[in-house]
């Protein structure tokens, strides 16, 4: 197969854990024999640096190009003061709305080998495996803005319609249909009108799914039973703050943000993206945990029908993680582990499943066999 990919590095630790997923899907390529060409655009606070946009016209048109997007990570503190206008947000923000990317696929994998490295509870988390599915382009993110002359009073509306529910709805329900055939909707329809909306649209499309079981529940009470029991959770269906909330709070699950991947999709265009922040301090030191764009990574192999591909991808990640080759937020093991060393590894392992535990001695001590 051959796949033209845009690479949106980002802001702090962007650049570095993008640089690990596409290392990857090189290996990939050769290793299947695709053809992977890959094309870097600039975002976010890089992008204000050299052209004073968080997204710049140039990047727009490459990533419409691109059969794919790989992103990395927006964000710089000398942006964080809230009177600045311009912000690297806009640019991921407007990504999403440029390529109409409405569906938010997001992962929740509680790891065997990582169920120590949680806050919580091995007996409480221990088998999770959710999807969250948010919706990604409508709502407070997207809807009008207003702050009074004095700047004393701020609004921000949150806005969605029939289509944009009905769109996402149906998506977590096939989801759900290949799964453990449970939905929960997340909303606060006891107290705002475009969550009563959402809860009448999902009901109405739930008799198509006659199996899958749906249960509503409002977000306060979702964000408290995540940490109880994630387990009774499979398929979550919610609108885009709430989603955004629930699947940070969802990192505490598997033990690290550096572990979650997300999909972005749309009806032309696809993108695929670790959740978390560009981490500016941690920038350029080498502990940068790439393993969730890595992931990310394998999704978009998802996305195009190459399963081998992409399980190979996550079998080098589970392997990693059980050898304990991973970056500092969830190592005490060894202390010399890079984010360049995870992505060797999980390299090597793609050329060599079979050789991995014997070419592991020479990463660890940083004599790849990669030439």
């Amino acid at each position: 197969m051959k796949l033209d990919i845009a690479v949106l590095p980002g802001d702090g630790i962007g650049p570095e854990v993008t640089a690990q997923a596409v290392k990857v899907l090189k290996a990939i390529a050769m290793e299947f024999n695709h053809i992977f060409t890959f094309k870097k655009a600039l975002v976010g606070a890089a992008a204000i640096d050299q052209t004073g946009s968080p997204l710049p016209e140039e990047t727009i048109e490459i990533c419409k190009k691109a059969d794919a997007v790989l992103f990395g990570a927006i964000g710089n503190p000398k942006y964080d003061d809230p009177d600045i206008k311009i912000r690297p947000e806009q640019g991921l923000l407007g990504i999403r709305k440029e390529l109409g990317l409405h569906t938010n696929i997001r992962p929740v994998i509680a790891y065997e080998d990582l169920l120590n490295k949680s806050s919580l509870k091995i007996k409480q988390i221990k088998d999770t495996n959710i999807v969250i599915y948010r919706e990604l382009t409508g709502g407070i993110y997207f809807g009008k803005r207003h702050l009074s002359e004095d700047g004393n009073t701020a609004s921000d509306i949150c806005e969605y319609n029939r289509f944009e529910i009905e769109r996402i709805a149906h998506a977590a329900f096939k989801a759900a249909e290949s799964r453990k055939r449970k939905l929960t909707l997340v909303d606060k329809a006891n107290v705002l009108e475009s969550s009563r909306l959402w809860r009448r649209v999902v009901n109405e499309i739930a008799p198509q799914y006659p199996n899958v079981k749906l249960r509503r529940i409002y977000i306060d009470n979702a964000a408290m039973e995540l940490i109880i029991n994630p387990r009774q959770f499979d398929v979550i269906l919610t609108e885009n703050m709430f989603g955004d909330i629930l699947s940070e709070e969802a990192s505490v699950i598997v033990g690290s943000i550096g572990l979650l991947a997300s999909a972005s999709i749309g009806d032309k265009h696809v993108m695929f993206e670790p959740i978390h922040g560009a981490y500016t301090k941690a920038a350029n030191k080498g502990i940068a945990n790439p393993i969730a764009s890595i992931l990310s990574a394998a999704m978009l192999l998802d996305h195009f029908g190459l399963d081998e591909e992409a399980n190979r991808v996550r079998d080098g990640v589970d392997k990693s993680l059980k050898l304990h080759i991973t970056t500092p937020d969830l190592n005490t093991k060894y202390d010399n582990i890079s984010t360049t060393k995870v992505g060797d590894f999980i390299e090597d392992f793609i050329n060599n499943p079979d050789e991995t535990n014997l070419n592991f001695t020479n990463i660890h001590l940083g004599q790849s066999t990669i030439i």
